[in-house]
């Protein structure tokens, strides 16, 4: 790692499960942090301890840190919760600032605005958005917005009702899209400037029937839209049209021929726009499926489909170069770095640590 004088360069803060859950045993002890240089890994230590920190945002400035707290009960009330800390820039280091209830059940990602004023967090089980305000020091304040989704699809155990799993804002127009895992579709909000949430019902994407749109990758052009399906095990291609997106391409995240049970999970567009990868998780397929990626028609082209060497690979990160790509391994409790090569659209791994149940990675 390079301290660059006195600032932390290239920290990888690791969000984990620390409890048991019916898809997980939870073993560590909160938010992690190991040295990260290229291909090098660790070691490991506890930046704060607290509990199911299993999803993390930076503020663009790295002073910030924001976690949601993956639990159906937070601070003796039912339901999850989110955290703010101020990071040291020089030691990497995190404290507690305050804590508010995500504004809904077991809450699994969340985001900031563009401009730093509002924190965006889906809540998964109860399927459910909620905005807060933010202070000048990083605080979280009121909650300025919240909304309930509505319905359901057709998976008899996963869709029987709404599943928010992921937001995240369009850089073009700077609307919040929310894939919704329970109701097959993508939906787009406006966030007004006191921070309430104002759905576009005629801009909502939807996926196929039973496909469970999990998350969302923009291509760095801004007018391609990146969707992993994890019940499909897809990757759909769209392309902006006006106000909306048409899909230009779809392709199994999975080689051909096989079978075996598979769900997609994390998306993420290499920095030339080149490549785009996608995680696979099951006994047979912890992989990374790398596809090549045509700006001029949308298409996509699997290129190669590399194990991940561990278990439920729930998350991946490329390094501020994008010359290395890292990869948590949930349930086999390693992260494990590829070299990648952005020509070929290829990985070929090179390090792998210890590090116990990481469920999500953010480099600073």
């Amino acid at each position: 790692m390079d301290n660059g004088g006195d600032v932390l360069r290239h920290e990888l803060i690791i969000g984990t499960y620390t409890e048991p859950m019916p898809h997980v045993d939870g073993k560590a002890e909160g938010i992690l942090s190991c040295r990260y240089d290229g291909a090098a890994i660790g070691p490991v230590r506890v930046l704060a301890p607290t509990r199911n920190p299993t999803y993390l945002a930076l503020s663009p400035d790295r002073r910030y840190l924001y976690a949601v707290h993956e639990t159906s009960t937070f601070e003796g009330r039912p339901g999850g919760g989110v955290s703010a800390f101020a990071r040291d820039l020089r030691t990497g280091d995190l404290t507690p600032l305050n804590s508010r209830s995500s504004g809904g059940v077991e809450p699994c990602h969340l985001d900031l605005d563009p401009d730093g004023r509002f924190l965006l967090v889906a809540n998964y089980a109860s399927g459910s958005v909620a905005v807060f305000e933010l202070g000048p020091d990083g605080s979280l304040g009121i909650m300025t917005g919240h909304v309930q989704h509505q319905g359901s699809s057709v998976h008899p155990e996963r869709q029987t009702g709404p599943h928010a799993h992921m937001v995240s804002f369009d850089p073009h127009s700077g609307e919040v899209l929310v894939s919704d895992l329970g109701l097959d579709s993508v939906l787009v909000y406006a966030l007004t400037k006191g921070g309430v949430l104002v759905e576009r019902p005629g801009r909502r994407i939807e996926m196929e029937p039973g496909s469970g749109p999990r998350h969302v990758a923009f291509h760095p052009d801004g007018h391609h839209l990146l969707v992993v399906n994890e019940l499909g095990n897809t990757l759909v291609a769209l392309r902006r049209d006006g106000e909306r997106f048409v899909p230009t391409a779809k392709s199994s995240t999975l080689p051909q021929g096989f079978n075996s049970h598979s769900q997609a999970a994390a998306v993420r567009v290499s920095p030339s726009g080149a490549c785009v990868l996608v995680s696979n998780r099951g006994v047979d397929s912890d992989s990374i499926a790398v596809f090549r990626f045509g700006p001029e028609d949308g298409s996509l082209e699997l290129a190669q489909v590399q194990p991940t060497a561990g278990r439920e690979p729930r998350e991946f990160v490329f390094d501020p170069d994008g010359r290395f790509v890292v990869v948590a391994n949930q349930d086999s409790h390693t992260l494990v770095a590829f070299a990648f090569d952005e020509r070929a659209c290829h990985l070929e791994q090179v390090a792998s640590a210890t590090v116990p149940t990481p469920a999500c990675l953010a480099v600073a």
